[in-house]
């Protein structure tokens, strides 16, 4: 590669996810929970979430904008949530959500569902998709970790299925770097609102 050539877009993601990441750690811990109150309210006055029977989640992790109030705001409203369950081959199993109670210690810091696990398909079966990132185009494309995991269970939800990044207002940007197997998501909630996609 010469100094005139493009960056590979692999390269661009790693130096993008290092500088969301630095900054994600920077932020004060009341500017995350004040965002994780701000989400869950977006996400209750959607009209996607309001109609879900069922609404597959996660549990946040570090700075990453808080779900543990949206969890139980969906809990509460009587919706069936499924919660990712990492394989040892990255991809991602599902088990119902049962209150905070329900959740143990997993690898890479997580908290998973202890519950029977429901197979890698029923994501598929879920009414609306609430994944995490690192940043997301105005056209959708979601940078995440770079596991592969979501891109994987994203592949497997119908078109036409609401899908929606969880993310800090700052992490809206113009374009993110992006791959043939990258997943895109019709929305994205911030404490700021929801943008949806074109």
């Amino acid at each position: 590669m010469s100094a005139g050539d493009p960056i590979p877009e692999s390269v661009a993601k790693v130096a993008l996810r290092d500088q969301l990441l630095t900054a994600r750690r920077r932020r004060p811990l009341s500017e995350v929970g004040a965002a994780a109150r701000a989400i869950a309210a977006v996400l209750a006055g959607t009209e996607e979430v309001r109609r879900a029977a069922t609404v597959a989640c996660y549990v946040s992790v570090g700075s990453e904008p808080g779900t543990t109030a949206l969890l139980d705001r969906l809990a509460d409203a009587g919706k069936r949530v499924l919660l990712p369950v990492l394989r040892r081959d990255n991809d991602l199993d599902w088990a119902l959500y049962a209150g905070q109670a329900s959740l143990a210690p997993a690898g890479r810091g997580l908290l998973e569902p202890v519950g029977p696990t429901l197979g890698v398909d029923a994501v598929a079966g879920a009414d609306v998709v609430l994944v995490p990132g690192l940043a997301v185009s105005r056209d959708g494309m979601r940078l995440g970790r770079g596991g592969g995991s979501y891109d994987r269970a994203l592949s497997r939800v119908p078109v036409g299925t609401f899908t929606c990044v969880l993310l800090y207002d700052d992490e809206v940007l113009d374009a993110v770097p992006a791959e043939p197997h990258d997943r895109p998501v019709s929305a994205a909630a911030t404490p700021g609102g929801l943008l949806r996609m074109p």
